[in-house]
């Protein structure tokens, strides 16, 4: 082939190229797929390369799965030559650069979208809808403060479009304000099917040091310290922890607050305390609690009696932790049942020797001469 044939057929070949510049959008055919970039013939005379980061926001995302050869491709022409002779292209700025009417659409109408947050960053959730990344502030990806967001991480999560403004590439969403919606109707429902007296299941979700709030079913109550049990309970993470399933009954309603109960009748330890602890009766006890005018003494499970400091003995006694402590095994006679107000009194002075008593009215008389 002569220098001037040679030369004509290269420009022939040169002429058959399209015309590509910086910036370009253009559809291309996809020629091979890898998990890290697809090559894509373009109609240039060296093929495109679009890589991963440059294919979608997504990280996860299967090259492999989400194109395949002979697929056409929308690209932007980012650099005309890498350095190897390619073109650097990318699909996600084509679909960036537009303006997505699926998140346009959930903006003018209040619709709900669902995506995976791709990206957990400083100040929020990121995720990508249409190939749009919208980013979800730390104060309105939950209705509840959540101080640690990798727990978002990967997660499905659904939203609201509270910003959307494409001249400024601005794209914000709002998940609190759809949970509270749900959560709202959900409570308006429960407080509608729910009534006093009823016996539900819950799980619990908060323990605190005065009770445990519980899901009933779309709405939490309070089961306070005092209605976890029968008997004397110090601290309730020592009954409950997070997660458990509890029966509960619901002790009252008033207006969105419900009060809980775990104090079931069947279970009540007073029930028989005329029969096992009637007036006169000698019983012997544990000594539960101290205060400075007495000594709590249980009985049994649930029970528990007030020995008063001038019930301990026939001698002068200042304060009960003077000749008892918590854990003492003691006797005593049982001088007064109120099952109403679920109080009994002991005496163990009455069970006192006679010669304790002759010493005690000595000691008073000789504290009587001294003064």
């Amino acid at each position: 082939m002569s220098e001037t044939t040679k030369s004509e057929f290269e420009q022939l070949l040169e002429d058959s190229f399209k015309n590509v510049h910086t910036g370009d959008i253009i559809e291309g055919k996809v020629l091979s797929v890898t998990p890290n970039e697809i090559a894509v013939n373009i109609g240039y005379k060296s093929d495109g390369i679009v890589t991963k980061n440059e294919y979608s926001n997504d990280a996860s995302i299967d090259l492999t799965e989400a194109v395949k050869v002979g697929d056409t491709l929308s690209v932007k022409v980012l650099k005309l030559n890498d350095g190897d002779g390619q073109v650097v292209l990318s699909h996600k700025k084509v679909a960036s650069e537009k303006i997505s009417k699926v998140l346009e659409d959930a903006y003018n109408n209040h619709t709900v979208l669902k995506s995976k947050v791709t990206d957990v960053v400083k100040g929020g959730l990121v995720t990508v809808v249409d190939e749009v990344s919208v980013f979800i502030p730390a104060s309105l990806a939950s209705d509840v403060f959540t101080k640690n967001l990798n727990v978002f991480a990967d997660q499905e999560i659904e939203f609201y479009m509270s910003e959307f403004v494409p001249a400024k590439h601005r794209y914000i969403g709002d998940c609190k304000t759809l949970l509270k919606e749900r959560h709202d109707k959900e409570k308006e429902e429960a407080l509608q099917r729910i009534q006093e007296g009823d016996i539900v299941e819950g799980t619990v979700k908060n323990v605190t040091s005065f009770g445990a709030f519980v899901d009933i079913g779309g709405i939490d109550g309070l089961l306070h310290i005092s209605e976890m049990s029968w008997g004397r309970i110090d601290y309730p993470q020592n009954v409950y922890k997070k997660g458990d399933t509890v029966k509960v009954i619901i002790k009252k309603i008033e207006g969105e607050k419900v009060a809980l109960s775990a104090k079931f009748d069947e279970n009540n330890p007073w029930l028989d305390v005329a029969d096992k602890f009637p007036v006169g009766a000698i019983v012997k006890g544990k000594v539960a609690r101290m205060t400075d005018f007495g000594a709590f003494v249980q009985l049994s499970e649930g029970v528990d009696a007030l020995l008063h400091v001038s019930q301990i003995s026939r001698k002068r006694i200042e304060k009960p932790a003077d000749v008892l402590s918590v854990g003492d095994e003691i006797e005593a006679k049982i001088v007064d049942v109120n099952i109403a107000d679920h109080k009994i009194s002991l005496s163990m002075k009455e069970l006192a020797p006679e010669e304790e008593e002759e010493e005690a009215a000595t000691e008073s008389a000789n504290n009587e001469d001294a003064e």
